[in-house]
């Protein structure tokens, strides 16, 4: 980091007295360093203090929900091009690289391709591809390179359900998320999109969890407002995620009081959307964050420590404030400008010790 006060307030911290904090968010667990979605990652976000853990949600072929970022990643995330008679399910199989061609190797394994049973047989690996692969082993072998390989191939798999208990033991709290599916819905004719979220939150209600605890989310205005409406113990702290562009339409007063009108008290934008430079270069609340307040939304931002390493501006996820980028220790400016000014009630992070060391450093004393 820059010399600062900032810098210097979380130098003086007291790092024996670290607790949990709901200010950090696992996201996906603790992916930086441990398979997305899988137990391991999960356990190390709680063991870095993440109050809240998020379940990425989709379905398998049996309609069990389980934890994955898209339906459509089991290729990318776990080993199931490497075992035949699954792979020969999935909706593209493994075909190789043709160097003579160019054309890179290709797949695509859906959790739809496959039964709750199979799934669980399968392990997580770290995210990626190899595209010049020409057998199933090498394609495994596309971890970024600022990542880790360490415990990069063994993650064990969770459905929902299995994921609720879990979170329940490690003593946090709820975040899960509906995924968009790539199948045509409703599938098979009969399981709707209103089936579908219905199920999600009906895995809390027959696991006990208090409606308080969970956070459901979608970046689907349709799945929010269904809960809002439907199950509305948990529809009060639906949060609706936001990655589209900034537009008049989508930004301004009108439009976010008009969200509020309808129910919705979160929303969850990509971090750039909330932040913004001054003339003097310093990272401050955009005008889509202060609307978003004054509509009386809350606000959770997502992701922080996903980037790679910050020295050339942090790439898509600090878009707006790249001009003020240019090493690690500037995600703690972030995390400082998304919570004193814009005011987020948490952040989601690749590595969740980073924002609950900022909780209990900084955050905490200033409450």
């Amino acid at each position: 980091m820059k010399d600062s006060p900032l810098k210097r307030q979380l130098e003086s911290c007291e790092t024996d007295a670290m607790k949990p904090s709901d200010f950090s968010i696992g996201h996906r667990g603790a992916p930086l360093q441990f398979p997305e979605h899988t137990r391991e990652s999960y356990v190390a976000a709680a063991r870095m203090g993440a109050g809240m853990i998020e379940c990425d949600v989709t379905f398998t072929r049996d309609r069990q929900l389980v934890c994955r970022h898209a339906q459509d990643d089991l290729h990318t995330t776990t080993n199931i091009v490497t075992i035949p008679e699954l792979n020969a399910k999935c909706t593209q199989p493994f075909v190789p690289a043709d160097p003579e061609s160019g054309t890179p190797a290709r797949a695509e394994c859906r959790t739809s391709d496959i039964t709750l049973a199979e799934f669980k047989t399968l392990r997580g690996k770290m995210d990626g591809y190899n595209p010049d692969a020409t057998t199933p082993d090498e394609y495994l072998n596309g971890t970024a390179n600022w990542r880790t390989d360490l415990y990069a191939s063994d993650g064990t798999l969770l459905s929902h359900r299995e994921s609720i208990e879990l979170f329940r033991q490690l003593g946090v709290k709820f975040i899960p998320e509906l995924k968009r599916p790539v199948v045509a819905m409703p599938y098979e004719n009969d399981y709707s999109q209103q089936d579908y979220a219905r199920q999600m939150i009906n895995d809390y209600i027959e696991a006990g969890i208090p409606p308080g605890d969970v956070w459901p989310q979608s970046f689907h205005l349709a799945d929010v407002l269904f809960w809002v409406t439907e199950m509305p113990a948990f529809g009060r702290q639906a949060v609706l995620l936001d990655m589209n562009a900034i537009t008049p339409e989508s930004s301004y007063l009108k439009p976010m009081k008009r969200l509020k009108a309808q129910g919705i008290n979160i929303i969850g934008p990509a971090l750039w959307k909330l932040l913004s430079l001054n003339a003097r270069g310093d990272i401050v609340a955009s005008s889509y964050a202060k609307n978003a307040r004054m509509a009386g939304l809350d606000i959770v931002a997502w992701t922080v420590e996903r980037s790679g390493p910050l020295t050339s501006g942090g790439g898509w996820y600090h878009q707006t404030i790249t001009d003020a980028i240019d090493r690690d220790g500037d995600t703690f400016e972030v995390i400082d400008a998304l919570a004193r000014d814009v005011g987020v009630i948490g952040i989601f992070s690749d590595w969740p010790a980073t924002t609950t060391y900022y909780a209990n450093c900084v955050r905490r004393s200033r409450q």
